[in-house]
């Protein structure tokens, strides 16, 4: 495979573990030995800033998450916002105000310079910064402004012109065009129905990346993914350095239909149903829930091998939706997380696996366990990678 090189200057990771190291400092994800630990906080890290919300301190929550055995961290760098404007407040319409990731109602952002104040922040600790997008929606809807996929690349350039002109592209691990590339919530300014294994959306993302490649060609680019997954023998993935798969036992089985979940985002009813009959539909038959789940990881191994293109995961493992919630507890999910960690390491296909989708400080019952983060990263990064 004509992979390109994934690049990142390090500095305190260097001694969390036993990687293969570049010169000048630079870990190479594609000579790595082992994979890395990564999270995904997503859009938390900017607009979950007021007291109580987690990201109020973010030396703490970078150390939090050092001594917790992490090596990356997944965020949105807003790209439609950056290149309208990226010193402008803007005034964001809430995704959702059930889900504890950002913020669940109406809320206000100033993305430079506090990106790059961020990722100077992870690159004194040696974190490398995985740049993704959810495209939030703000009052003014700016996300309409991409009519094409030029528009697309454009935006990112400009993001990551911003980036460079304070010295900081060496901390970047990846860029991630759009998440969950082309969900309608995610990418509205598709075509409805648009599907990744269509012209279009294949076209989209070459031509995407091929304008952002072109001004930074040293980054390694990529869409993540969360669907379209019985048809992945058909899709083009020749243009992504990668492939970032978003991976839930919920997402794998009927797990969901079961409980009547709907990811219902304004709205507590799935939340209740949850509650209810969550835990205890998982307790009745784990064995047949977890087969699920590793049936999945190892579909991720196959298609990864069949690409030739190695594997990133940092949304993963056992619901899409928890929380701290009266009635709900985080030892089945952490169970199941565990599962999740040990059999994607087992593969030697995956080159950065999270633990979670709940690792962040918002999810007080996941990120207080520290010595379980401390394990699972240590499997993590005592697992191998397979050669190609």
């Amino acid at each position: 495979m004509n992979r390109r090189e994934f690049m990142v200057t390090t500095g305190a990771l260097a001694g969390l573990h036993s990687l293969a190291w570049g010169t000048a400092g630079e870990v190479r994800l594609s000579a790595l030995e082992h994979p890395l630990a990564i999270t995904m906080w997503d859009f938390s890290w900017l607009e979950r800033r007021w007291p109580g919300a987690g990201y109020e301190d973010w030396d703490e929550v970078l150390d939090g998450l050092v001594s917790r055995g992490y090596d990356a961290v997944r965020i949105d760098a807003y790209p439609h916002l950056v290149a309208a404007d990226p010193s402008r407040v803007w005034e964001l319409v809430p995704a959702w105000s059930v889900q504890d990731w950002g913020s669940p109602a109406k809320n206000r952002v100033q993305v430079q310079p506090a990106l790059n104040q961020f990722i100077r922040k992870c690159g004194d600790r040696g974190i490398a910064v995985a740049l993704s997008t959810w495209f939030r929606q703000d009052a003014g809807d700016t996300r309409m402004t991409i009519h094409s996929a030029q528009d697309h690349g454009t935006m990112w350039r400009k993001t990551l012109d911003t980036i460079a002109a304070d010295g900081l592209l060496k901390h970047i691990l990846y860029v991630d065009l759009c998440n969950e590339f082309p969900l309608d919530i995610w990418a509205p300014f598709l075509p409805k129905g648009t599907l990744r294994a269509s012209a279009l959306g294949t076209n989209w993302m070459r031509d995407a990346i091929a304008v952002a490649r072109a001004a930074y060609p040293d980054l390694a680019y990529t869409f993540s993914m969360t669907s379209e997954y019985d048809t992945w023998k058909q899709q083009d993935v020749s243009m992504l350095d990668f492939l970032e798969l978003h991976i839930w036992m919920a997402q794998a089985s009927d797990f969901y239909k079961q409980v009547d979940y709907n990811y219902e985002r304004f709205s507590l009813q799935g939340y209740e149903y949850l509650v209810d009959r969550a835990k205890p539909l998982y307790e009745s038959n784990p064995q047949h829930w977890n087969e699920q789940l590793r049936k999945q990881i190892e579909w991720a191994a196959e298609w990864s091998r069949y690409a030739k293109r190695p594997l990133i995961t940092t949304e993963c493992w056992s619901l899409v939706d928890y929380k701290d919630w009266p009635l709900l507890e985080w030892d089945w999910i952490k169970d199941l997380c565990e599962l999740g960690v040990r059999t994607s390491a087992a593969t030697g296909r995956w080159r950065a696996i999270a633990t979670s989708n709940f690792c962040g400080p918002q999810f007080a019952g996941m990120w207080r366990d520290v010595d379980w983060h401390k394990r699972m990263t240590a499997v993590i990064h005592s697992a191998t990678i397979a050669a190609e």
